[in-house]
């Protein structure tokens, strides 16, 4: 089953398309923001790596961010 998500993730990266695997990484790292009480997730880095050997490569993403609480503005502002 891996050999044709592989196969079908490289045409993906040829021609566009979503990536399956880059939105499981992104909607955990949401998760992980939720559980903590955040409300964004801020400065975002995907690193890809590529590990190979034997004839076999697999591509490892890891996504990093900044949890952040927002704070509400005033409803009123005060005049000068």
């Amino acid at each position: 089953m891996n050999v044709f998500r592989d196969l079908f993730t490289n045409v993906r990266d040829l021609v566009g398309g979503k990536s399956v695997s880059t939105q499981k990484v992104l909607k955990d790292l949401k998760r992980q923001a939720y559980k903590k009480k955040a409300d964004a997730v801020i400065a975002v880095d995907l690193d890809y790596s590529e590990f190979s050997g034997a004839g076999r490569s697999m591509l490892f993403l890891v996504a990093t961010g900044t949890a952040v609480k927002l704070k509400k503005e005033n409803d009123q502002q005060e005049s000068p």
